[in-house]
């Protein structure tokens, strides 16, 4: 029998990657999306279409592919057709240095890691190819000549310029953690201290998290493409194969956002509590299963905040990322450096670090539900008596 090289089997997992994503994105999380908030909003959500509605991600498919691709006659045709490649080829590219598990052994002389490459550094070079979608965005709404897709693209440029500051800075708190831009490392590094970052970073992880929800134009941040201002923002000129190119391009963002929030923040492909006996069934999973669980929980959350949140105003989307997530990660990246640097051992301030922010989060939260208990209290105190009866 032949033995692949480990070139072949590089150019396999890339044919592997560019053919399941758009698979995942068309069959699973828009139908899961679209479930979920039929639930969650108490309508029925997809139910014609296949058993129980499940090939309507398929009809969606055949609908984009053969609907007639219009482009205005004013447009910028180059531009504009460039535009949507620019939002989905970045989002593909970036999965090559996602790492969802270790090395799977095939035959007794091959074994292969579970992804595509691992670059020294793999967190800037995901943080600069995303930032290039962004783009498409921009120029698919000056290009289309449309107040409305212009004012989106206008709109993006500053959310982008906004959040990619936090994000950024939020991440560098866990390479102060590990000393490596090295995803592959990073979750090697958890391993060993047995400790997942999100603990010492716990205020890191909820910047970062909330900046790439604002980075993926996702709800209550889906200014860009706000259909009750500008009909539909930067993609109203857009249909058939360019505007799937766009939707592609966002629910890829959509991964590439809860894969690195997993693999940074998460343990990867780590399972929970690998020391504790009695939780020892947890190990039977797979850790390409708990990378995909992980994942998912994420997904899952953007679907919820699409059902639950209303959309910011503009000015408050500003003031959120200027006055707010900046500061907060600049200090929180003072702080993480002390809890190391005053420690004789980098994990004895990690762990510091947990307890600390675990606290706060536990007496935040208590806050939070004295607050809506008063808050209640004094609701029905102002009710009359005999609505209260009734």
């Amino acid at each position: 029998m032949r033995v692949l090289t480990p070139t072949v089997l590089t150019y396999l997992k890339v044919v592997l990657l560019v053919a399941i994503v758009p698979a995942i994105v068309g069959f699973v999380i828009v139908l899961m999306e679209r479930r979920f908030m039929g639930f969650m909003q108490q309508r029925l959500g997809p139910n014609r279409v296949g058993p129980k509605g499940t090939l309507q991600g398929l009809a969606d498919l055949l609908k984009l592919v053969t609907k007639e691709d219009i482009t205005p006659a004013r447009a910028e045709k180059a531009v504009h057709f460039l535009a949507p490649v620019l939002a989905v080829i970045p989002a593909l590219t970036a999965l090559a240095v996602i790492p969802f598990g270790p090395a799977l052994r095939l035959t007794r002389r091959v074994s292969t890691p579970l992804y595509v490459a691992d670059i020294n550094i793999g967190l800037l070079f995901l943080l600069a190819i995303t930032s290039i979608g962004v783009y498409g965005i921009i120029l698919g709404g000056w290009a289309s000549n449309n107040k409305y897709s212009l004012l989106g693209g206008l709109r993006s440029a500053a959310q982008l310029v906004s959040y990619e500051v936090p994000m950024g800075l939020a991440l560098v708190a866990v390479l102060l953690m590990t000393r490596s831009l090295s995803l592959v490392e990073i979750v090697q590094r958890q391993e060993r201290i047995h400790l997942w970052f999100v603990f010492p970073g716990l205020l890191a992880f909820f910047i970062y998290f909330v900046a790439g929800v604002a980075e993926t134009n996702r709800n209550p941040f889906d200014l860009p493409e706000a259909e009750s201002e500008l009909v539909s923002g930067f993609n109203t000129e857009y249909s058939g194969v360019k505007f799937a190119f766009f939707f592609l391009g966002e629910y890829t963002a959509m991964i590439i956002i809860s894969c690195v929030a997993v693999t940074v923040f998460f343990g990867g492909w780590l399972a929970p509590f690998p020391n504790v006996k009695a939780l020892a069934f947890l190990q039977v999973i797979p850790p390409m299963g708990w990378f995909l669980i992980k994942a998912g929980f994420f997904l899952f959350g953007y679907i919820w905040f699409r059902s639950t949140f209303p959309r910011y105003r503009f000015d408050q989307l500003m003031a959120l990322g200027w006055k707010w997530m900046i500061p907060l990660a600049l200090a929180n990246i003072v702080v993480v450096a002390v809890a190391i640097l005053a420690t004789p051992g980098r994990t004895n301030g990690l762990f510091a670090l947990s307890w600390i922010f675990g606290g706060l989060f536990v007496a935040m939260f208590l806050l939070a539900k004295l607050r809506q208990a008063l808050t209640r209290r004094d609701r029905l105190a102002a009710e009359p008596r005999s609505a209260q009866e009734a």
